[in-house]
């Protein structure tokens, strides 16, 4: 590289030209300026910056006075960090995408970075994570990654995946969170809360069989200040309210479809049963079903296997790739077969496209499952089009707000569509609602948490109506939502079903 800004030198010299025009000279070609200018021009650059900056503090070794350009270069270990996830160009290459263009320092759209919106610190934007990762991953020390000053800068990360859609380069500090949490857990121990995390399916699950009991102990004062201290899970965060007909429960007592009957025009659908709301709104469930089979689908309902969303939020990536194992093992031969593979919790869902392929990067079933997986809201708005599904449009005003990683991996676009169906919609640019899953719940976190609300999803909902619909397609969110403004939120699939004519 020296040996060619050498010769774009001596170019530029031959036909009177200069070395730089929209971006300046910087650390690169300002060495080269005293060969360009001549000594006379240089010299009265050099006593123009003397004048004007004596102590040389405002950008040194720039225009004038540079070190060679290949002074600066950092040295990166020949070898690369052996990773849970596959990483395209290893982990290092992951992180070092970040090419410091600073836009995830915006604080007035989009999603990325939320924490930085709210704190405005560098080590909270994407990329002060990226340099900070590669700065500790160009370490000799093989066990950089567990620093402990490393996890304070990535603890913040609510993992959105907003940087993987909305960053020039596509940073996916998600990943490269979750592989520094398996890393910081080598080293340190899984903490008990990121252990009860990770198995929300099964606490879920007990929780459901234990309401209304549960839901009384999850209100009890002493209990939740308890449950502070020992676990550092909020005492001023509501816990969802466990439903005891969960969506298995409600599936097992339909009646079944009769062999003798026709079957659906549009074939098989497998719906993913998630973690969340199967167990404490089952009624975002109940209602994406019922659309579906009015849409001429037959749905086969996915219930004994976890995504292993929880397990990747919290570092936990050994036990979220037996989990994905599993999961993959149950849906690919009809995954194979072209079977859509849906499912109302986005997050979940998603998880089968986005993340699958890097937990199981040599699993050749993987590319089918994530092929296969659809939102709902896409196979349900072709229907409307198509005239398969018929619904009556009223006056409703609704305000939708996206779960962020719908927005980075799908986009919104089916979800507004099909609400503009049913009603006048307005899809709120909030950014990320502050919960982001079990962040929201952590005590050191709350605050954050609802400061990120309060950045503008909170005004956005408090500045409508009464009368006004609340969609949001996350349960997060809608648990966010409930709590900074004291206004229910449902899923849009729900605002949908009560539509059908």
């Amino acid at each position: 590289m020296r040996a060619v800004a050498e010769e774009v030198r001596d170019l530029v010299i031959e036909f009177g030209g200069v070395n730089s025009s929209e971006h300046g000279d910087g650390l690169v070609r300002s060495e080269f300026n005293r060969a360009v200018f001549g000594d006379a021009l240089y010299e009265a650059m050099v006593e123009v910056k003397r004048l004007f900056d004596p102590g040389n503090r405002m950008n040194p070794g720039k225009i004038v006075d540079a070190s060679p350009m290949t002074s600066q270069l950092r040295e990166v270990p020949s070898g690369d960090y052996a990773t849970r996830l596959h990483f395209p160009g290893g982990m290092l290459g992951a992180a070092d995408r970040c090419q410091n263009i600073g836009l995830c320092r915006k604080t007035a759209s989009g999603v990325m970075c939320p924490s930085y919106m709210a704190t405005r610190e560098e080590e909270d934007s994407t990329r002060g994570r990226a340099n900070a990762l590669v700065k500790a991953l160009s370490s000799a020390d093989p066990g950089s990654l567990g620093d402990e000053r490393l996890h304070q800068i990535l603890d913040l990360c609510l993992e959105c995946k907003a940087c993987k859609s909305e960053c020039p380069l596509g940073v996916d500090m998600a990943s490269l969170k979750a592989e520094t949490l398996a890393a910081y857990y080598d080293r340190h121990g899984i903490p008990l809360r990121s252990r009860m995390f990770g198995s929300i399916r099964a606490l879920n699950r007990m929780g459901s069989a234990a309401a209304p009991l549960a839901n009384l102990l999850g209100g009890f004062g002493p209990a939740r200040r308890l449950g502070e201290r020992r676990l550092g899970i909020s005492a001023r965060r509501p816990l969802p309210r466990f439903q005891r007909e969960n969506v298995a429960r409600w599936w097992a007592r339909r009646p079944g479809v009769s062999p003798s009957l026709p079957r659906s025009p549009q074939g098989e659908l497998i719906f993913l049963a998630d973690s969340f709301t199967s167990f404490t709104e089952p009624s975002a469930a109940r209602a994406a079903i019922e659309l579906l089979e009015l849409a001429g689908w037959t749905v086969r309902l996915e219930a004994a296997a976890c995504c292993g969303r929880a397990s990747l939020s919290k570092g936990l990536l050994d036990q979220a790739r037996a989990r994905a194992e599993r999961m993959v093992a149950r849906l690919a031969g009809p995954a194979g077969r072209g079977v859509p593979i849906v499912g109302a919790e986005p997050s979940c869902l998603l998880t089968l496209r986005d993340e699958y392929p890097a937990l199981l990067p040599g699993d050749p079933r993987v590319a089918a499952v994530a092929e296969a997986t659809r939102l709902p809201e896409e196979l349900l708005a072709a229907a409307v089009a198509e005239g398969r599904l018929t619904l009556a449009r009223g006056g409703a005003r609704i305000l939708f707000h996206g779960h962020c990683h719908q927005k980075a991996v799908t986009g919104t676009a089916a979800t507004v569509a099909l609400l503009r169906a049913v009603g006048e919609v307005t899809e709120v640019d909030a950014g990320c609602c502050g919960m982001a899953g079990s962040f929201g719940f952590e005590a050191e976190h709350y605050d954050l948490s609802m400061r990120i609300g309060e950045l503008r999803l909170f005004p956005a909902v408090r500045a409508e109506p009464a009368g006004t619909l609340i969609a949001a397609s996350g349960v997060s969110c809608r648990q966010q939502i409930a709590h900074g403004t004291g206004r229910a939120a449902v899923h849009p699939l729900e605002i949908v079903r009560s539509a059908v004519r």
